[in-house]
């Protein structure tokens, strides 16, 4: 088992575990760099109350495609939070079965989204993109202009020439072990340069040995990604590292 220090996990969802304080000091404790990405914004507060003396876990603004429905009028009190924090998601669009009604409302969201971190300047921007992955480039191309601003596209499910125009736009990806058990992501996965991946668990919509994964399974995506591409789970861990340290450079 690796140790978890200095390992990172780019989206969870800390507060939908039955304890969220305690999974965050569980986080903390062990020293995983976690995201801990919100759904919308009236939960951010609270995420960033319990995170804000943390030196591994940070909150982020998210208002999620998948409750725009339902939320939509809750942007504009997450742009009013926006100046507060760097970091921002879990935002995006989802055009799956159960969303495709709301699509052009997600479209509209996710508009404002994107041109209140460019005017804003400086955020790090974790997008959701379930059969969207055009779209949302479309998007983040017309409203967010490369520079200070970096995108982070969480279980990408796009193809191939979709990822490589998310990587000629700057974009990195990050990866979860059950991404890697589909055939067809693990196959896409191991064409992304390694200087632009992170890890991530998703927890708790993802399970590891049977539960919810945390923070800490995260480790069990960085050895199955070593195995994929062929690597050792040190030299993955230190190229990541230097992945997050380029990111919160290039949003400085």
């Amino acid at each position: 088992m690796l140790p978890t220090q200095g390992l990172i996990d780019f989206h969870c969802h800390l507060d939908l575990y039955p304890d969220h304080a305690a999974a965050i000091q569980e986080a903390e404790a062990a020293g995983v760099f976690t995201l801990a990405v919100t759904t919308t914004p009236k939960a951010w507060q609270r995420n960033h109350e319990l995170t804000r003396e943390t030196k591994h876990v940070r909150a982020a603004l998210g208002l999620h495609p998948q409750l725009v429905s339902s939320r939509a009028a809750e942007v504009a009190l997450w742009e009013s939070l926006l100046p507060q924090t760097r970091y921002v998601g879990e935002v995006g669009l989802d055009a799956g079965p159960r969303f495709y009604k709301s699509l052009d409302a997600q479209k509209a969201v996710f508009t404002q989204v994107l041109k209140a971190c460019a005017a804003a300047g400086g955020k790090i921007i974790t997008v959701h993109s379930v059969r969207t992955a055009t779209a949302v480039l479309d998007h983040i191309e017309e409203h967010l202009p490369q520079g200070s601003n970096q995108v982070i596209l969480h279980w990408f499910t796009g193809s191939k020439s979709e990822a490589t125009r998310a990587l000629d736009m700057g974009c990195y990806f990050s990866v979860n072990s059950t991404m890697l058990k589909s055939e067809r992501a693990a196959a896409l996965v191991q064409t992304l340069p390694s200087n632009r991946l992170l890890t991530e668990t998703d927890g708790p919509f993802t399970e590891t040995a049977g539960r919810p994964s945390k923070p800490t399974d995260v480790a069990d995506t960085v050895q199955r990604l070593a195995e994929l591409r062929m690597t050792t789970a040190s030299t993955l861990i230190m190229e990541m590292k230097q992945n997050l340290r380029k990111l919160l450079e290039q949003s400085g």
